[in-house]
């Protein structure tokens, strides 16, 4: 049997663990709470993310209480993954991917624009594309299966009475990332490419691609949403910051449209930082020159995608009730 000053002394330590395990379940928590987690790829259609980043106006909003961390990715699959497994709360993102994860978790939605255009269609040398028609037996890079470039193509090549092979017709659609393309138009294995910017200006002065279709002739024109912010349904909860980044996104849009050089500048900068490759003034120009940074949300071109999504077998609904929420913008 313990002696009653043996037992008062084990109550105590079991007390005193409890009260610390709770504190820190506590701290952990709040931290959580304090830390916001921005997503967004590394090139010019995230614009509006990186002049937030590189001008402070995501830490000048959120106030010295938040801490902010930032996570790169390639494309939108993988954006979505991350922000399936909580690695990211919220940034910018394409409209494709993220409605494709909506239709099967309604725990992601889109907040507000980013940006409107910012991808061509061009056709490699000697592939005898001259206009959309001649497709027709053709091979076409895409960035990613059920990309918002595959989307704007599929729409494309509907106004040509023509499909995808997957979809019973006969333009061959090839995933291959941007950076890629101009190697496989010199090596002749793609006619053509449905790409974002600056991949299209490297395509015409790198690869001697032809443009095809501009950014206010494809798909959508000057409507085609390529950037939109997303968030996941557990950081909206949090109203107060929820608003405080989307205050930052619109003085960002708002610098852009307004100081265009300073931040294509900014943006050069940052890339460089990031991937320790200067990018090309000329390139970001032409890029710059065929894209639109806004916080507008067309949300009929949205559902057309989901349609035209669902047409293509990438979701089994194009019920995307629900996705577009615009309240927090307002």
């Amino acid at each position: 049997m313990l002696k009653k000053s043996t037992l008062y002394l084990l109550i105590t330590i079991l007390f005193v663990g409890l009260l610390s395990a709770c504190a820190q379940s506590s701290n952990e928590g709040t931290e959580e709470a304090k830390t916001v987690k921005i997503g967004y790829f590394p090139n010019l259609t995230h614009i509006a993310t990186i002049v937030a980043l590189e001008k402070g106006y995501f830490k000048e909003s959120f106030g010295e209480d938040v801490k902010i961390e930032t996570k790169t990715v390639s494309n939108g699959g993988l954006f979505m993954e991350a922000m399936a497994t909580k690695a990211i709360d919220v940034g910018t993102v394409g409209p494709g991917p993220l409605l494709n994860f909506y239709v099967k978790n309604k725990e992601y939605h889109l907040i507000s624009g980013a940006v409107n255009g910012g991808a061509v269609l061009v056709a490699a040398e000697g592939s005898g594309v001259e206009k959309l028609e001649d497709l027709d037996g053709k091979k076409v890079a895409i960035p990613v299966i059920g990309s918002t470039q595959d989307v704007m193509l599929r729409k494309a090549l509907k106004e040509a009475d023509l499909k995808a092979k997957t979809s019973g017709g006969t333009v061959d659609l090839f995933a291959a990332a941007p950076a890629d393309t101009a190697s496989l138009f010199i090596q002749k294995q793609v006619d053509a490419a449905a790409t974002q910017e600056p991949w299209g200006y490297v395509l015409e002065n790198q690869a001697k691609g032809k443009l095809l279709l501009d950014w206010d002739e494809f798909a959508w024109g000057k409507e085609s949403t390529n950037t939109v912010v997303a968030a996941r349904a557990d950081f909206l909860k949090n109203k107060d910051l929820t608003k405080k980044y989307l205050e930052a996104h619109k003085k960002s849009v708002k610098f852009i449209q307004d100081f265009p050089d300073e931040s294509k500048e900014i943006v050069i900068k940052h890339l460089t930082n990031l991937t320790g490759k200067e990018l090309n003034k000329d390139e970001v120009d032409a890029a710059f020159s065929r894209l639109a940074v806004t916080t507008d949300v067309n949300e009929q071109v949205i559902q057309e995608m989901a349609d035209i999504s669902k047409e293509a077998g990438y979701i089994p609904s194009n019920d995307i009730k629900g996705l577009i929420d615009l309240s927090f913008l307002k």
